[in-house]
């Protein structure tokens, strides 16, 4: 028989139903707000079926062990180190493995914040009904989702709620950058090429060059690439010059043309054209418009 909750040494915090409803109705809580957490070590014969789903977001992060969710889409395996994200509504079923169950960290967002999660989610998940990530950071979102449950077992006053509210909101978003990036595996290509971009600024771009450095084909590159950033790699490394730029400028009192050179462009005249299609002003301006604001 599977049971809801009571493993040994397990933490749990769900809100009285009128702290939900006065939180919900101001400031920040108003579009995020955390109204159930806990954490349930090695949770044997752990188990909940929700047949109309739930009134919010749920995110479960797998930190050991493995488990299974049912829902009409189809049967869903989570293992470590990964997240499971049942969006509001969803009816489904979910336990832990019999051979090897699950620890997990778990909240119930819900709010404006957790529908846009959802939705971007979806965006980058597929059309499953949940989704699973995998995580490509795992101590950093338990650390993140024990302050949540930190927060909710402190006290249930505004204060606490809004810490809450921004741990998870933490949680949320390294979730969704995990779902967007893909799999570690797969990502570490593009993982890669980005880390070698950002350490060699001034250096000539060649997409094909950059592929065959990371053992892919180009257009399977471009592709990965594309999908993990939003953006090809002439932009990518674009804006990743305009931001050295702009720290060169207002920390450094180099001459426009050295801080062109410094970030790959041997042209001051293009590297300023450049530099205007991002900020809408050229670099000498900006550094004009710092000084200004210092006076």
């Amino acid at each position: 028989m599977r049971i809801r909750e009571g493993f040994p040494g397990q933490r749990l915090r769900v809100l009285p139903t009128t702290v939900v409803r006065a939180a919900a109705k101001q400031g920040p809580t108003s579009r995020l707000l955390v109204t159930d957490a806990g954490y349930f070590p090695h949770a044997a014969n752990h188990g909940r079926v929700r047949k109309h789903g739930a009134i919010g977001s749920i995110v479960i992060v797998t930190s050991a062990g493995r488990g299974w969710c049912r829902t009409p889409g189809g049967l869903h395996r989570i293992g470590a180190a990964q997240a499971l994200v049942i969006p509001a509504g969803v009816p489904h079923e979910y336990w832990a493995d019999d051979d090897d169950p699950w620890t997990i960290w778990w909240m119930h967002a819900r709010g404006p914040d957790a529908a846009e999660f959802e939705r971007d989610l979806v965006a980058h998940a597929g059309p499953d009904d949940v989704a699973v990530v995998e995580l490509h950071d795992l101590v950093r979102v338990v650390a993140d989702l024990e302050r949540v449950v930190d927060a909710l077992e402190t006290d249930e006053t505004y204060p606490s709620l809004l810490r809450c509210a921004g741990a998870a909101w933490s949680v949320l978003a390294q979730v969704g950058a995990d779902a967007a990036a893909g799999s570690p595996v797969r990502g570490e290509p593009v993982r890669a090429a980005q880390e070698y971009l950002r350490t060699h600024l001034d250096a000539v771009v060649e997409v094909a060059a950059l592929a065959r450095r990371f053992g892919l084909s180009t257009s399977h590159f471009s592709a990965r690439f594309r999908a993990a950033t939003g953006g090809g790699v002439v932009e990518y490394v674009k804006r990743l010059r305009m931001a050295r730029a702009c720290e060169l400028l207002i920390t450094t009192e180099l001459p426009v043309a050295d801080i062109a050179r410094s970030v790959g462009y041997p042209d001051p005249f293009y590297f300023s054209r450049q530099f205007r299609s991002v900020h809408s002003c050229s670099p000498t301006d900006f550094r004009r418009g710092l000084h200004d604001r210092e006076r």
